[in-house]
């Protein structure tokens, strides 16, 4: 008589199932979560998907082009002997996982090709991605007044970048020992651009304190390609000028460093302009950044916001990316299969 399927004994694949079940024993008392604890962003529904194949998201568009991941390299550096070995490896990393990236300051290449080799990513990073030059306003309101405001353009086009990023750092310029001074409000000095450069993407972030209702409400009322937040909770450039200033200034400007928004709270402040404005909210798209740790944070954070939104990591990405290239594959290639777990099985509250 033939032997049926139902007959023939079970035959576990598990070669590691003794080996597992006792590792399961002795480390469950060290496993326990304190409610405390528990992560109270999300809904966790295990039942209504599979995980996730390890085939690329389905892309989706942002500043004009296709991205497979919501990742975005915020400004790093330039001009220092790691700079070109960071930004090498960042736009290497960027065109494998398919996400953008923007330029550290280029304040030194507005007159001289010196670190020209730093920035120059496109090649790494390929024509389908976004790469974003960087300016402070600083520098902006001097080209302004020296009428050499077309030295932005020369600098896109030796970058091969898809646009500018402008960063606004009034308190960072303040405590820097070497730092400017602003003449003119930001946002004029920004609406200034936009008219000499009427079809130039520019972008619009802060360098690690975060903007209030006034700032964003002016900036979503311009037509920019996307703002990002840099919000309080990161690298903050303010701290990082006052430890380099002397002891007197540090006393006395202390805790200015603690000034200012976090993502959450732009979250929030933005979702209320964005619908305040209706039509009159000219841009579209943010990019969520500043104390982005991983991408829970991340993930929460674009799915809480009403517009089209990616995040932002600056010294998450700069810790690995300052040696071989492989341990910084390795640390977005994790992050790019949490996101798809996260959403597969989280649903944001």
């Amino acid at each position: 008589m033939k032997q049926g399927l139902l007959d023939l004994p079970f035959m576990d694949k598990d070669i590691n199932a003794s080996s597992r079940k006792k590792d399961h024993i002795e480390l469950a008392f060290e496993s326990k979560v304190d409610k405390s604890v528990i992560d109270n962003r999300f809904y966790y529904e295990p039942i209504c998907a599979a995980h996730p194949n390890q085939e690329l998201s389905p892309s989706f568009s942002f500043l004009g082009k296709r991205f497979n991941a919501p990742l975005w390299v915020s400004s790093m550096t330039g001009g220092t002997a790691l700079a070109k070995t960071i930004n090498h490896n960042l736009a290497r990393v960027a065109n494998s996982f398919g996400f953008g990236m923007g330029l550290g300051s280029c304040r030194g290449l507005l007159q001289s090709d010196e670190y020209l080799a730093d920035f120059d990513v496109r090649h790494l990073l390929g024509e389908d991605l976004p790469l974003y030059a960087n300016l402070g306003i600083a520098q902006i309101e001097q080209l302004i007044e020296t009428k050499e405001l077309h030295l932005v353009s020369d600098l896109i086009q030796r970058l091969k970048a898809d646009g500018l990023i402008i960063h606004v750092n009034p308190l960072q310029e303040w405590l820097q020992p070497e730092g400017d001074r602003f003449i003119h409000a930001p946002i004029d000095t920004i609406k200034r651009v936009i008219d000499a450069f009427p079809s130039l993407s520019i972008i619009v972030k802060e360098v690690g304190q975060g903007m209030g209702y006034e700032s964003l409400r002016a900036l979503f009322q311009l037509p920019l390609a996307a703002i990002d937040f840099a919000a309080n909770g990161g690298t903050n450039f303010a701290k990082l000028e006052l430890l380099r200033s002397n002891p007197v200034k540090q006393a006395i400007y202390s805790k200015l460093a603690n000034v200012g928004h976090s993502a959450e709270e732009m979250v929030s402040i933005a979702n209320h302009i964005i619908n305040d404005l209706g039509e009159a909210c000219l841009c579209k798209e943010v990019i969520v950044s500043g104390g982005i740790s991983d991408f829970l944070d991340g993930y929460y954070l674009i799915n809480k916001l009403s517009s089209s939104a990616i995040y932002g990591q600056a010294s998450a990405f700069l810790k690995y990316a300052r040696g071989d290239y492989s341990v910084l594959h390795d640390y977005v290639e994790a992050q790019v299969e949490g996101l798809r777990l996260a959403q597969n099985f989280l649903k944001v509250k």
